[in-house]
């Protein structure tokens, strides 16, 4: 059998920026700097001056970037957040590590993020923040809510995850994911558009008091070491994460077009095999620069049909294949199935097919074929 086809092949793009990368390794280990340091302030700068005039804050990880987002705006004991049960687990269980009550809103079935004309039916007097994800690389409309949110004092704490990179157009101003609400939070897990080579996240807000509480919740609260305002994380982003990410952060656009061009490939593909209907490809909104963080399609039969690439030798993936109100762990909260159709719809009819900016017109080309041959049968 040829080569199987993986949903991301990292080799690849190592391969791209081998020489950049392994230069800025040996800077940090020529420095001894592992902990914060020089290149953790530099790509804390530059992340803000690409998010937009945004402080940025480096953290050990996008779970932590979302925990800390909510300690800094004292979600706690008896509050409320609304947020997607469509998402990845850390989503929902920063909330209840905080003792708040996540509430949740279903999705739009084309988009697959937070469906925002149910929104404000879901707050309450308690609702104390609005978590929205920005799932698969897509940015959610902010704009449709954001104001009357601000107005109740209610706090948008965007899950911009799998988001680094996307935006949407407003008017005539570009709003990039995490730099709109609030308080942002990425994950640079290496799987993500941008990546690094271990754990990492960064939590970023236009509000400078935040900023700095921000910075001092990452180090157990310590305004000055050993001096602590309050009991905070043990979350820092480490030095060769930081050389590494801002070799990447400089390709970022051109992988992210990259990307873009895969899916349009796909899209011509289906269409030329006559698959469209039958596979409903992503969903790219009106004024949205969509970064396919994944190319998450709709498909009748999903189970059957990914058992039937894997054998002929491509990878693919199911995300999410529980609802994250139907998780066992968050039975507490009362809720039952059928309450977020949507949601449990897509955990039944999505697959993820390989997307990253190296895969080739070849191998989509027999991704799609085995699709097609899967559905004639």
């Amino acid at each position: 059998m040829d080569k199987k086809i993986p949903t991301l092949d990292l080799t690849r793009n190592y391969a791209r920026i081998k020489d950049e990368v392994q230069e800025a390794v040996n800077s940090v280990l020529e420095s001894q700097y592992f902990i914060l340091g020089p290149d953790v302030a530099r790509f804390e700068e530059e992340c803000g001056n690409y998010l937009g005039e945004v402080s940025a804050v480096g953290c050990a990880s996008g779970t932590d970037a979302l925990l800390l987002a909510l300690m800094a705006l004292d979600i706690g004991e008896g509050d409320e957040v609304i947020t997607t049960p469509y998402s990845f687990f850390a989503t929902v269980s920063c909330i209840t590590r905080l003792g708040a009550k996540p509430v949740f809103v279903d999705v739009d079935p084309l988009s697959f993020n937070i469906d925002m004309k149910k929104v404000l039916d879901a707050v309450t007097p308690k609702t104390k923040a609005f978590l929205p994800v920005h799932i698969f690389g897509q940015m959610a409309p902010l704009e449709e809510i954001k104001e009357e949110l601000e107005k109740r004092g209610i706090a948008i704490v965007e899950d911009a995850a799998q988001a680094f990179g996307s935006w949407r157009k407003e008017n005539e101003s570009i709003r990039r994911a995490g730099a709109w609400g609030t308080i942002g939070c990425y994950s640079f897990f290496p799987t993500k558009n941008l990546g690094g080579y271990g754990d990492g996240g960064m939590v970023v807000t236009k509000d400078a008091s935040l900023a700095d509480r921000l910075k001092k919740l990452r180090v157990h609260g310590a305004g000055t070491t050993y001096y602590h305002d309050e009991v905070g994380l043990n979350s820092r982003l480490d030095s060769l994460q930081a050389a590494i990410l801002r070799v990447k952060l400089r390709h970022l656009e051109e992988w992210n077009e990259e990307r873009r061009r895969a899916a349009g490939r796909y899209y011509a593909l289906f269409a030329e095999k006559g698959l469209i209907g039958t596979v409903i490809p992503p969903s790219e909104m009106e004024n949205n620069y969509h970064i396919y963080h994944q190319y998450v399609v709709k498909v009748p039969q999903r189970d059957d049909l990914q058992a039937h690439l894997e054998n002929q030798g491509i990878v693919s993936r199911v995300y999410y294949p529980v609802s994250l109100h139907m998780q066992r762990c968050f039975a507490f909260l009362g809720y039952s199935e059928g309450d977020f159709p949507v949601s449990e719809s897509l955990s039944r009819e999505t697959l993820a097919l390989p997307i990253f900016p190296e895969l080739t017109m070849e191998e989509q080309k027999k991704i799609v074929n085995s699709i097609g041959d899967f559905y004639k049968k």
